[in-house]
């Protein structure tokens, strides 16, 4: 529990004391996606497919302030941080390194409790590596898409 309480200090300390970029309706927006694509994926994954989990298997109140305010936050550094307007390879290697890290934090989570907080079942971290790129530009994608509505409605 020690480990899921520093993120969540930590994780919504950096997101909102270094935030120059997200206004309060796209921090909103951006929390309320994370979360509704955590809950909805990892229904299946979790009790379905029993790919990981947190603490225990079972349905456990563990799972929701990691689903709600550990994730949204880093969502919210990835985008107030992503080189918008620079060229395609500073944006492809922002990508890769923002991959690196939430595999290396993943990492960190495993260890055993009070430190980690998670548990893989048939789940691996490469899988992390491979779906989390996918992850990061689907927020991406969302944020762009709230900034052309927001634009489309100021007019």
């Amino acid at each position: 529990m020690i480990g899921l309480v520093t993120a969540i200090v930590l994780f919504n300390l950096v997101a909102f004391v270094t935030n120059k970029r997200l206004t309060t309706n796209q921090i909103v927006h951006i929390w309320t996606f994370t979360i509704a694509l955590l809950i909805v994926t990892e229904t299946y994954l979790i009790f379905k497919y029993h790919g990981y989990w947190y603490f225990y298997k079972e349905i456990n109140w563990g799972v929701l302030p990691a689903q709600t305010v550990v994730v949204p936050p880093v969502n919210m550094i990835f985008l107030n941080w992503y080189p918008f307007g620079q060229q395609f390879y500073k944006r492809v290697l922002y990508i890769a390194i923002w991959t690196l890290a939430i595999v290396c934090y993943e990492a960190i989570t495993l260890l055993p409790e009070p430190w980690g907080y998670f548990n893989h079942g048939w789940w691996k971290l490469w899988y992390s590596a491979i779906v989390d790129p996918f992850l990061l530009m689907s927020v991406l994608f969302y944020y762009k898409w709230i900034c052309r509505i927001e634009k489309s409605t100021h007019r």
